[in-house]
């Protein structure tokens, strides 16, 4: 079982215990950001609110090879169906280096933007869920 996996099934985990699982260049990429969340420390906030705001379990779990993990998880927001698909990348160290998730359905990943970004408004940049204007 992936130690992020272990984690996030022992319960409410803390930014703390999510930090010994990064990478100091650990970079996110969520579905409500346009660009990815970087460095440990913001990294490990995130994974820490994520779980706060909605609420489900594992499903699948499968090793690509000796550093990626596919991770499958379905849950509720609200009381509404969410679920996602993610790869997570470790280094040599077993240290967490990528993770990237995408949610279905739409409707639940906008329930989840909002009420994530509340939440994270000192930790991400105001246009974290926008295009930059001109791309």
């Amino acid at each position: 079982m992936h130690p992020l996996r272990q984690l996030r099934e022992s319960g409410a985990a803390t930014a703390e215990q999510y930090l010994t699982l990064l990478a100091d260049n650990v970079a996110f990429h969520s579905p409500i950001f346009a660009f990815a969340i970087e460095g440990k420390d913001a990294v490990a906030v995130v994974f820490a609110t994520s779980t706060s705001v909605r609420h489900g379990r594992y499903i699948a779990e499968h090793r690509l090879d000796e550093h990626t993990t596919f991770l499958h998880w379905k849950g509720l927001i609200d009381g509404h169906e969410i679920e996602s698909l993610e790869i997570i990348v470790d280094d040599q160290q077993g240290l967490i280096v990528d993770r990237t998730v995408a949610f279905r359905p739409l409707p639940a990943i906008e329930l989840f933007r909002n009420a994530m970004f509340p939440l994270l408004k000192n930790l991400v940049p105001s246009n974290i869920g926008e295009y930059p204007k001109g791309t």
